[in-house]
Parts: C-alpha cells; sequence; structure tokens
C-alpha cells in the first residue's frame, strides 16, 4: 500500500494531523497499534491556544459541547472543608483572545470528536497496526508491522508517544530528567457521596501523598489522582483504587462504585534530541515528554501537529522544496523545551498555573520563515507573533483565517494584487496590529509583516504562492 504521509499513533497528535492534511486533500493514513482510541482521561486540560486551533479544525463546536470549565478546588480535612483553592490564576476573555480559560475534556472524548471530524473528511484510521520496523530511502518510507502488509509513503510522522518505537527505530535519544520520583495513580471512576461542583483536594498525611478527585466534565466520571512514595509498587485493581481512595479520604470503599480505567506514570521531562530523520519527523509525546502539571502535554502535541501540516502539505504539493520540513524542529523545538521547564515549574509549584500555561503568548520570531521589515517599539505585535483575533470592517479575523491557506491583513495600508489562494482583509488600522499589511501562515502565526509590499513579493514566491 502507497500514501503520502504514514502518521503513526492515533492520539490526539496523529488525529489533528489527519485532520490537517484531509483538508489539504493530502492522502494520509492514520495506524494505531491498539484496537481502539485510548480509553482514559489522562490530558483533559485544553489550553486557550488549542481551542483556537481546534475553531481552524472545524471541532470546537463538539468541544465546547463536551466539556466545560475548571471547578474551584475544595481543600479537605478529616472529612471537613477547609476552603477553597484557585488552580489557576484568572484571565478575562478578549476581541483579541476569546478563548481565555483552560476547557476540560477528558482526553478519551477529544479522541472522539477529532477522530469523527478525521472521518468527516474522508479519513481513516487503521487500528492493531504495530509498526515493528522501517527502512527510508531518498523518495520515502517503508513501515513493517506485527500483521498485515507494509505501507509505503512519501513521508512518515510518529507520534507514537512516549515510548515511540519509530523513534526507537531510528535510534534517536531522549535527553531530560526525572522530574518526581514518587509513581502517580490516575483513574477514572464513579463516585458517590462528593458534589461535582469541587476538585476535591486531601492533603498529604505522614507519609501518606495526597489525594485529589475531579469531577471530568461532561461526563458522569471522577479522575482520581494519587501520590505515592518513590518505590511503591501502585495497585491498579479496583479495589487497589477503592482502598487509596477510602485512606485518603472520608469516603468508604464502596462509595467507588465503578474505576473505569487505571494508570500510573513517574513525571519525567525530556526531550528528543533531534525532531527530523530524512523523511521521517517526530510529533507529540515522541518528540517531548512532561509532568501533566500545568496541562501542558497533549496541547504542545496538537500544536507540533498545526505546525506540521500546512508544511507537509505545500512540500507534497510541489509549492515549496523539502527543506521546508526543516523549520518545523527549529520552530517547535525551541517551544517544546520551553514548555518542559514551565511543567516542571508548575509541578514543583515554582510557577502559576496563568498566562504562560494558556500558550497564547508562544511564537516564532526568530524562525527563519519569519519576516519582520519594520522598526518597532517594544510590546508592540510583530511577524512571528500569534496572529490575534478581532473585528475588522465587519469580518471577524479568526472567521477569515479559518482554513489551509494564507491570509493577507491590510489595516490602514493599501493592498497589493494578492494570488486568489490568499483571501485579503482590508480595514483601518485595528488593535495590537495598529496599521500596515500582515501575511498570516495556515497555522495562525504572523509570517511576513511591513509598512509597504517592499519584501512582499519574494516572501509569497518561497512558498509558492505566486
Amino acid at each position: 500500500m502507497n500514501t503520502d504521509v504514514l502518521i503513526v499513533g492515533a492520539g490526539p497528535t496523529g488525529l489533528a494531523l489527519g485532520i490537517d492534511l484531509a483538508r489539504r486533500g493530502v492522502d494520509a493514513l492514520v495506524v494505531e497499534r491498539d484496537g481502539t482510541l485510548f480509553p482514559g482521561s489522562r490530558g483533559k486540560g485544553l489550553q486557550p491556544r488549542t481551542m483556537e486551533v481546534f475553531d481552524d479544525l472545524g471541532v470546537l463546536g463538539a468541544i465546547h459541547a463536551a466539556g466545560g470549565g475548571y471547578p474551584v478546588g475544595m481543600v479537605w480535612q478529616d472529612g471537613e472543608r477547609l476552603g477553597e483553592h484557585s488552580m489557576f490564576d484568572p484571565a478575562e476573555p478578549s476581541e483579541d483572545a476569546p478563548y481565555n480559560e483552560p476547557w476540560m475534556v477528558p482526553q478519551w472524548r477529544t479522541q472522539e470528536i477529532l477522530l469523527a471530524r478525521l472521518q468527516e473528511l474522508g479519513g481513516a484510521v487503521a487500528f492493531g497496526r504495530e509498526v515493528v520496523g522501517l527502512t527510508q530511502d531518498a523518495d520515502g518510507v517503508t513501515a513493517r508491522f506485527a500483521s498485515g502488509e507494509p505501507v509505503r509513503a512519501r513521508y512518515l510522522v510518529a507520534a507514537d508517544g512516549g515510548r515511540s518505537a519509530v523513534r526507537r527505530a531510528l535510534g534517536i535519544g531522549m535527553t531530560g530528567e526525572t522530574v518526581d520520583p514518587s509513581p502517580v495513580l490516575v483513574a477514572d471512576v464513579r463516585i458517590s457521596g462528593l458534589d461535582r461542583d469541587n476538585w476535591h483536594l486531601f492533603p498529604p498525611r505522614g507519609d501518606t501523598g495526597f489525594l485529589a478527585v475531579c469531577p471530568l466534565a461532561g461526563t458522569e466520571d471522577f479522575q482520581v489522582t494519587a501520590q505515592f512514595p518513590e518505590g511503591t509498587d501502585v495497585d491498579l485493581t479496583a479495589d487497589g483504587v477503592r482502598k487509596v481512595v477510602a485512606d485518603r479520604s472520608h469516603l468508604a470503599p464502596e462509595d467507588v462504585t465503578e474505576v473505569r480505567w487505571a494508570s500510573d506514570f513517574r513525571p519525567r521531562a525530556a526531550l528528543a534530541d533531534r525532531f527530523r530523520a530524512g523523511r521521517v519527523l517526530l510529533a507529540g509525546d515522541a518528540a517531548h515528554v512532561h509532568s501533566p502539571a500545568g496541562g501542558q502535554g497533549l496541547n504542545t502535541s496538537v500544536q507540533d501537529a498545526y505546525n506540521l501540516g500546512w508544511k507537509l502539505g505545500a512540500v507534497l504539493a510541489g509549492e515549496a522544496p523539502d527543506g521546508l520540513l526543516d523549520s518545523y524542529e527549529e520552530e517547535r523545538r525551541p517551544v517544546a523545551a520551553g514548555v518542559l521547564g514551565l511543567s516542571t515549574g508548575v509541578h514543583r509549584g515554582e510557577v502559576r498555573r496563568g498566562d504562560a500555561t494558556r500558550q497564547l503568548g508562544l511564537g516564532y520570531r526568530e524562525s527563519s520563515l519569519t519576516a519582520e521589515t519594520r522598526t518597532l517599539p517594544d510590546g508592540a505585535l510583530r511577524a512571528g507573533d500569534r496572529a490575534p483575533d478581532g473585528t475588522v470592517d465587519g469580518v471577524r479575523l479568526f472567521d477569515a483565517f479559518r482554513g489551509p491557506h494564507w491570509t493577507l491583513l491590510a489595516l490602514g495600508s493599501e493592498a497589493p494584487p494578492m494570488p486568489e489562494s490568499v483571501p485579503v482583509v482590508r480595514g483601518p488600522g485595528h488593535g495590537a496590529y495598529g496599521t500596515g499589511l500582515f501575511l498570516v501562515r495556515p497555522d495562525g502565526y504572523v509570517g511576513w509583516a511591513g509598512e509597504d509590499t517592499a519584501g512582499l513579493g519574494g516572501y509569497l514566491a518561497r512558498f509558492g504562492l505566486v
């Protein structure tokens, strides 16, 4: 079997990339080792920047309907409520950033929504396809499976998680550290005797680690998280989960009426030594693993896919050279490195969950794809930054950006003739943009900015737009 792109792994990363490629008309196949989608809630927090990505990918309505905002923390001791604990620094929505707070959707539900969108666009996932080896040459990659015929692809994207079989087959190392040697249990359960208005927090007592019980928005479930001393062999059975809840709270074992999924992990931060090896690219947890504190892992992974999708599309369409794909590592590896440090800081209580964790300030100012031709004061929006939302002459900018295309904003400046594939939004100077010409990339970042058209034609030619 032949395809343009083989995506290994049907987690949020692989599914988001599959969607982005499908809407570009790219022939892509997603394969998944397991027989079903991941069944747990683990990556339950969607940050505002990821909500903007999901807006563009056409799943925001379903994501909104499936989840809800984060509940206020409630601290308990000896069966008594001690008081509330704010889990996040508050933020108000604005015209520039309409999605202001993290949105809670269990990971299994996010993946269901992404899969449905992929299928709507004509894509599919082949389950039960475990990659056991690969070879590549100048023209493509051949992947071998534990069963079934091999697949030949022009490019392969490894989105197969922190223990990536593809990364190991390539011999790419992971450099990092153990964030916390204490193992953590995470489980999806049904519980009676706790309200769903609060994230219930039970502080450590003696040698016993913390317990947190969070209602999962859009479901009847709670997510249980519990920390154990280093070296503990965590009991993942239903009775083991019930015992942990009863030992660390005022609840009885029988109050945990059902255990739907359970797993354990040891918080670690690690970064792949490189994100590309020939025609194979690493994305998501295959490229970087984080502590779950701060809700950065799934979000960073989806944004990897969003960065890579338009570049693969341009290369495969012959609009840009293969070298464009080198910018994926150039742009995303520094972001991932920064997120690793941020997640570790949140885990250790050194950083609050606030502006940095919302991911709206991430960008690519130093990228080789970024061209800023103006002289600007500190704090001004510039090329490489996320393109803010807003309404210009009756047009909502996120509506104009939505889709697999570039967009030119001509604000208080005359718009030059543009190819039909690049829509133009005209209007007076506006908000964070001020005045000027702004060429917005398909992934919602300003690629080129200028006061006039000098240099714009050459920039467009780099991507086959003229």
